[in-house]
């Protein structure tokens, strides 16, 4: 009797350790499936980041090359001032 008890025993505990080991599967394939999202989710972030400082960067180049020909523009106006302000004395 005591060694067919042992037998069950260990047959149950056999079987408890495969259903453990069949759970722990389980949580680790969720685990894994959750921090792939996770992942891809960061890195649509981080792209479209990387997308939003390329467009900040363009819009800056785009304002110092306006502010270029305002200078441009203003430095042109003040030298026609002293023209005309020359004819007019003529």
């Amino acid at each position: 009797g005591g060694a067919r008890l042992g037998k069950m025993a260990a047959g149950g505990a056999a079987d408890a350790q495969a259903r453990f080991g069949h759970s722990v599967k389980g949580l680790l394939t969720e685990k894994v499936t959750s921090c792939g999202t996770d992942v891809i989710a960061l890195t649509k972030q981080v792209l479209k980041g990387s997308r939003s400082a390329e467009l900040l960067g363009q819009a800056a180049r785009n304002m110092v090359m306006q502010e270029d020909a305002i200078l441009h523009s203003e430095d042109s106006l003040r030298k026609m001032s002293i023209i005309t302000t020359h004819l007019q004395y003529q």
